[in-house]
Formats: structure tokens, sequence, C-alpha cells
């Protein structure tokens, strides 16, 4: 996948700083997956990192149909982190290309949030 510098992260104007995000990527084998959350905890950019193995991505990327094994990258941070990990991911990624997206749960517990809260706002 090509090199596009001109890629930056956009953030949501409506969403609260306060508010769980799960930011997702997907790479191409679990020792980068494990590398990659580790330094995300390590640098209190999110609180828990999942890591699924054994998915299989079908895409188009110049023109032809390609067909990978990958491992899905899962990430609870807060929407004050956003642009931090974002960034940092499609610094760090091994792919031109990355896939980052991030949701925001509609419900979750509040013990839960807070525990992300207390996690991504202490120092490192």
């Amino acid at each position: 996948m090509p090199q596009n510098p001109s890629l930056k992260p956009s953030a949501s104007p409506t969403a609260s700083p306060d508010r769980l995000l799960v930011v997702v990527t997907s790479l191409p084998n679990i020792e980068a997956a494990k590398a990659l959350a580790h330094t995300l905890i390590e640098e209190k950019m999110a609180a828990c990192v999942q890591l699924m193995d054994g998915i299989q991505s079908v895409y188009r990327w110049e023109g032809k149909v390609c067909e990978e094994h990958e491992v899905l990258l899962s990430a609870k941070t807060l929407a004050s982190k956003w642009l931090e990990i974002s960034s940092f991911i499609q610094q760090q990624h091994p792919y031109d290309l990355p896939e980052v997206l991030a949701f925001s749960p509609e419900q979750y517990s509040r013990q839960y949030c807070e525990w992300v809260q207390a996690e991504v706002n202490s120092k490192p």
C-alpha cells in the first residue's frame, strides 16, 4: 500500500473528551500486534488492548483482489486520546495505509469508563 503523508486523523467536534472510544486496526502478524499493544499500554494511550488472531481480510489494492491473514487490534481509550493514538498507530504501523477506525459505544458501565479514564490520564 502506498505511503500517503497527507493522511491525518480527523477529530470529531461533538465527541466528549471523557467518552469511551474503541480504536481498531489490523496488523500482519501477532508479533507486530503485541508490540503495538504493549506500547499503547506503556505510553498510556490505551487502558486495555485486545488482539484477535486468525482473521482473514479480503480487499482490493492497486486493482488486484488480495486476501491476507491478519490480527485485529482493539484498544480501549478516551475520545481525548484520538488524535494522539491514531497518529501514533499511523506512524508505527508496518502498512503504508493502515486501517485506523474509532467507535464510541452508546452504552457502557460507568465503572469501566472510570477505570479507562484513570489509566490513560495517569502519568507514564
